[in-house]
């Protein structure tokens, strides 16, 4: 399977457009390639109900959907049970951020990242983190204009990226095509610093070698460190 018009440690055309909905103190349209994904970021007065009313802190959590049309075949709307593959992706997204984040610096909020992919073609949970980021960052800096917040409790940027091997390569950002055959298949967020919040890399078929997934890890590193790289340009 031919990579057109990139090279294997190159990702696709990459946008982020800034206040993209209306009603959300922070959203953004984030696109990688053909995957479209809305991110918005809410915020609520109050604590998660399993919270202690002691604990000072605040928390940070993710909802994440795929719309019907979004796929190359409609999927069914999650009305009233969302499926388990929407369960752990948003848990990713929600870990993701909260590990960016000091929660003792935003006390007695919550603030739920919405990640809403209207167009799919591989890397929507890697997508939706980089927007996810973007929208809190950008709901954070409101907070603090407004004087709710008197510390940035944003501890660094992340990003995240896919990556894998297909046809024996290691490739960057894989889209559908490339993911639906790849050998090996992998997730990772980092932090600005390089530190690893995730690192998931799955053998679709035979096992890989340690040196392989090595060269997964650092063609992913070059790669969110772009990515990070573009935050400071929207």
């Amino acid at each position: 399977m031919k990579r057109e018009n990139r090279q294997n440690d190159e990702t696709r055309e990459i946008k982020f457009t800034k206040d993209f909905t209306k009603h959300a103190l922070g959203s953004v349209l984030v696109e990688f390639g053909d995957t479209r994904v809305i991110t918005t970021a809410s915020v609520e007065e109050t604590k998660p109900k399993w919270m202690d009313k002691d604990d000072k802190r605040g928390w940070v959590t993710a909802e994440y959907s795929l719309l019907p049309s979004a796929p190359n075949t409609r999927v069914t709307r999650e009305r009233t049970k969302i499926s388990g593959r929407t369960q752990e992706i948003q848990r990713l997204i929600g870990r993701s951020l909260r590990a960016c984040v000091d929660l003792e610096k935003i006390p007695d909020l919550t603030i739920t990242i919405d990640a809403d992919v209207i167009q799919a073609d591989g890397g929507t949970r890697t997508a939706s983190i980089c927007g996810g980021y973007l929208a809190l960052k950008i709901a954070i800096d409101k907070l603090l204009a407004q004087g709710i917040l008197a510390e940035n409790p944003i501890i660094e940027p992340i990003g995240a990226i896919s990556a894998g091997i297909v046809d024996g390569e290691v490739r960057l950002d894989l889209d559908y095509i490339e993911d639906s055959n790849a050998q090996v298949d992998s997730n990772i967020v980092l932090t600005k610093s390089g530190k690893i919040i995730e690192f998931q890399t799955t053998a679709e078929g035979a096992p890989y070698e340690q040196s392989e997934m090595i060269k997964i890890f650092n063609t992913a590193k070059a790669g969110i460190e772009k990515i990070i790289d573009m935050y400071n340009l929207i």
